[in-house]
């Protein structure tokens, strides 16, 4: 088993580092929010005094930070991670920021004779808790290799998504679609519901024809047909308009380093900012379907 060190535990770091634990892993473990901190203590980890402290003494170093900036701030300078981690070790970052500093970050560390790989994630808290995570990791081939194994017992799939950076790519790619496609469904569900259509019927048809996508069979935003989905919870939040709106708003930063236009996504991004204007943000992104039905 290994010694880990794990920085950030929120709703998504908390349970991850928590299924290091449960694997048998060393955790020394840092956030801000000392109760976050003494849960993890209570689960089996070390508190660390500081990020830096965690990333000290350690084979890999973990982090799920909420920006760029912060993972910046965290990692690099002369009282950052890489400079407080021993020659060898490797950072797994599976915060969700954009591509530069993702890419500036990975580079500084591997300079410093570290390996390390971006890892963002896909799956949510419930993903989270249960360690069946989707992980896009962007690195060498060899940093993969050796993150994987850490990667496995908090994650059930692990993509290897190609260079630095590219877990991040295929993140904001991921989540647009997931953004684009649940304005779809919803705008059909009401559409149907205007027009006399049963939503259980609608699901019937659409889910097992061409309109079938992950928006409709796992996460219908209407109550009923999908008895998981956050609609059949009173929208209780999960994955957020606002945390939405973030992973809109990385492609529309990424669609302009890359000059290629995405015009749907765009116009989430608009949709998804209509929420949080409205006092929103708190509610999980399946509550589009109350500003499509005009209750917002």
């Amino acid at each position: 088993m290994a010694a880990i060190g794990f920085i950030g535990l929120g709703n998504m770091g908390g349970p991850m580092a928590r299924n290091l634990v449960k694997a048998g892993h060393t955790l020394k473990v840092f956030d801000l929010s000392s109760s976050a901190v003494e849960a993890l203590v209570a689960a089996g980890a070390t508190k660390a005094a500081t990020a830096s402290d965690a990333a000290r003494d350690v084979e890999f170093v973990v982090t799920m930070l909420p920006a760029g900036e912060h993972v910046r701030s965290v990692y690099l300078g002369e009282n950052g991670l890489i400079a407080a981690a021993r020659k060898g070790t490797l950072f797994i970052d599976s915060s969700t920021i954009d591509i530069p500093s993702a890419r500036e970050t990975i580079s500084a560390a591997e300079n410093a004779g570290m390996m390390m790989v971006d890892a963002p994630v896909s799956g949510g808290v419930g993903g989270a808790e249960a360690g069946t995570l989707t992980f896009m990791v962007g690195g060498s081939g060899e940093a993969f290799a050796k993150a994987r194994p850490v990667l496995e017992k908090m994650g059930k799939n692990i993509f290897h998504a190609g260079a630095a950076g590219n877990g991040q790519v295929a993140k904001v790619c991921n989540n647009m679609i997931l953004g684009i496609s649940m304005i779809a469904v919803s705008e059909a569900f009401v559409l149907g519901e205007k027009l006399g259509l049963d939503a259980q019927t609608l699901f019937n048809i659409s889910s097992t024809a061409s309109g079938q996508c992950w928006a409709m069979t796992s996460y219908c935003p209407v109550p009923g047909p999908v008895p998981t989905s956050p609609a059949n919870r009173n929208y209780q939040p999960g994955f957020t308009a606002g945390m939405m709106l973030k992973d809109l708003r990385l492609a529309q930063d990424a669609s302009k380093t890359a000059r290629s236009p995405i015009p749907l996504g765009a116009q989430a991004a608009q949709l998804y900012a209509l929420m949080e204007a409205a006092g929103e943000e708190n509610v999980d992104f399946s509550g589009i379907i109350k500003l499509v039905r005009g209750e917002l």
